[in-house]
């Protein structure tokens, strides 16, 4: 046999054509396999918009009841133009972010020692139970008595909405911390302090975060049903407004604005979430 057939096989150099073929090419399936992710994250969607345009023009809908989608955007960036909805989605979101911080503060401590002290948790489950089932908007007349129609009542009712999802992932993201890792770190001297930030903390931060998530959606939602009532600003004020006004491109804009806005915050949360959980990935 040839000494040819067991002869290495040469690099190619970066140079020539066969090198800059090949770069082409994994440059080609990667703009393709990108292309194609797109196409199917955003194909459902398309299609959506793409039948809220047609059907009013066809008369399938009533257009006066649901114009079609470019009616609706051409409102959209006259309502952005304006200032009128960066004034109210500021209103917005200065309360669903203040109550859903007011929550993050108040419900994680707590869950922290329900989760991990049994006795406490016996105590309070039985009116926790109580107020977790009670509907924050069915609450927002006593929080108007008790502190008026200004910012206070709405930022507290967004703040009980957003405790109860916070909590309750909170104390089960305690309880289901492996035992395992509990007793190796006291057997390695770890104090209780120590114990918390270093063991328990970290492998609860996954369910924490899905807590954290369902709270920001339940802070736009409860918020802008509370706008719609006794407020001057915000976006469920703008709805309510346009809806009397029967504006109904203007209410349509309200409503998808409010949709981003949740969208926007979810993965803002996301984000975080994989910030903080950088440790539980595995090395590349």
């Amino acid at each position: 046999m040839s000494d040819l057939a067991h002869a290495p096989a040469r690099a190619v150099p970066r140079g020539t054509p066969a090198a800059t073929s090949g770069r082409t090419r994994a440059a080609v399936r990667t703009t393709g396999r990108l292309l194609l992710a797109v196409l199917r994250r955003t194909v459902a969607v398309a299609a959506f918009l793409g039948g809220w345009e047609v059907l009013p023009r066809t008369g399938a809908v009533d257009s006066v009841f649901l114009p079609p989608f470019s009616k609706v955007a051409h409102a959209w960036w006259q309502l952005l133009v304006s200032g009128d909805l960066w004034t109210n989605l500021e209103a917005s979101l200065v309360r669903s972010l203040a109550g859903l911080a007011l929550a993050v503060l108040v419900a994680i401590p707590l869950g922290v020692l329900i989760g991990w002290y049994p006795l406490l948790a016996e105590l309070l489950n039985p009116l926790l139970e109580l107020l977790r089932n009670t509907a924050a908007l069915a609450l927002l007349p006593v929080f108007v008595l008790l502190l008026g129609l200004g910012e206070s009542s709405k930022i507290s009712l967004v703040m009980f909405a957003c405790t109860w999802p916070i909590l309750l992932n909170t104390i089960a993201g305690v309880r289901t911390v492996d035992p395992l890792l509990i007793k190796s770190a006291r057997s390695l001297g770890f104090r209780p302090f120590q114990l918390f930030r270093k063991v328990v903390l970290p492998a609860a931060l996954p369910t924490v975060f899905t807590g954290i998530r369902l709270a920001g959606a339940a802070s736009i939602l409860v918020l802008v049903a509370a706008e719609m009532t006794g407020a001057k600003a915000g976006l469920g004020y703008l709805i309510n407004a346009d809806q009397y006004n029967f504006e109904i491109p203007q209410m349509y804009a309200g409503i998808l604005t409010i949709s981003l806005l949740g969208l926007v915050v979810n993965q803002v949360l996301v984000a975080l979430e994989n910030r903080f959980s950088r440790w539980r990935r595995p090395p590349v």
